[in-house]
């Protein structure tokens, strides 16, 4: 039986089974006073839940469609002050490329060589971009596609989960730090305005087909607003809470189907990969306070390879500068991205015809 095939054995369940799942996870982990409880309970609920052998559906467009709130949580980020700024993050940005060429290249040789994965598969495993990106863009390279969405759901697990515990221990970071105001703090005319970023920036982007659309469209008009003058606040608590609890859920999910021996064979490999990148991330982490005037807390966020909207959450709850460290990984993004269709295309070229 192929990896796809193992993921799909067992009759999906009813969203509504997975809703009520993911809620008692918020439940417990609020109950017992764990930081994050909208993000890591659902997270745990689906994890147990697939190692318990059941098979959960995501929330499908919903899931998708809340992840504008944290474009627009980015967007509202982008200010004059952060404008006038930009001269002198050019040094940190300009390292992000060697940081990809480093990370593709040791987790090329580690997938390949050491793992003995086929190339296309490799390749995009080791690329630190988004996850349905890299999924889809390594199939159609000729990649394993179920490996390519375990590895990059256990990269992103690891570092939502890790991330937190380093930055208390390592940076003194408080986690209670307000994600927004209440949603009856924000004036109503602040609270359409970023309705209509949220919804209009993601259809145009879609029509343009921009990569990360959901997250980019109402980045962009969210950003375009706040320099006009119309929005001086951040999407209220209630939203961002909301976006947490989807993009919890949406990681768990990833692994609805896992067999022991995928778990043996891709999941181990996947976290021994993780030590790879976190030892990266740390080096990076104390160099460029040193060489920049960016603080220890926004380089490590910065260079942290996770996912654009988990490392959003992380910036917000840590209280760290979000448009600093926004502004690396969607340079990170947009490099990886942009690649992609060149590996994929020698992919196709040297892959052999039957």
């Amino acid at each position: 039986m192929s990896t796809a095939e193992a993921g799909s054995r067992t009759k999906p369940t009813p969203r509504w089974v997975t809703l009520l799942l993911v809620l008692a996870g918020v439940a417990v982990f609020w109950i017992a006073g764990i930081p994050l409880p909208f993000l890591f309970g659902p997270m745990a609920a689906c994890l147990i839940a697939a190692f318990a052998g059941a098979n959960l559906q995501g929330f499908g467009k919903v899931s998708v469609a809340a992840r504008t709130i944290l474009g627009v949580a980015v967007g509202s980020a982008v200010t004059p002050a952060l404008i006038s700024d930009l001269p002198q993050l050019g040094l940190s940005l300009a390292l992000i490329p060697a940081y990809i060429a480093v990370i593709g290249c040791v987790g090329f040789l580690f997938f390949h060589r050491f793992c003995g994965y086929d190339p296309a598969t490799a390749y995009f495993a080791a690329m630190p971009g988004g996850l349905q990106d890299m999924v889809i863009f390594g199939q159609e390279a000729g990649g394993d596609p179920r490996a390519l969405s375990l590895i990059h759901a256990t990269r992103v697990l690891l570092i939502v989960t890790t991330v937190p515990v380093l930055m208390t221990v390592l940076f003194d970071a408080d986690l209670t730090n307000p994600i927004g105001a209440p949603i009856q703090d924000v004036p109503i005319h602040e609270l359409l305005a970023m309705l209509f970023a949220a919804i209009v920036g993601w259809r145009i982007a879609t029509k343009v087909r921009l990569f990360g659309a959901s997250i980019l469209g109402p980045m962009i008009l969210a950003a375009i607003l706040s320099l006009s003058d119309v929005i001086h606040m951040r999407p209220p608590k209630e939203a961002i809470l909301t976006a947490q609890f989807f993009i919890g859920t949406g990681i768990g999910i990833h692994y609805m189907g896992i067999t022991w021996g995928e778990f043996r064979r891709i999941i181990l490999t996947a976290v021994a990969f993780v030590a790879i990148l976190a030892i990266l991330a740390a080096i990076m982490a104390e160099l460029l306070p040193l060489i920049t005037g960016i603080g220890p807390l926004e380089a490590f966020l910065a260079f942290a390879p996770g996912g654009q909207a988990e490392m959003t959450v992380m910036a917000i709850v840590a209280g760290a500068d979000l448009g600093v460290v926004i502004a690396h990984h969607l340079l990170r993004l947009v490099l990886v991205i942009s690649f992609a269709p060149v590996f994929t295309s020698l992919a196709k070229v040297k892959r052999p015809k039957r």
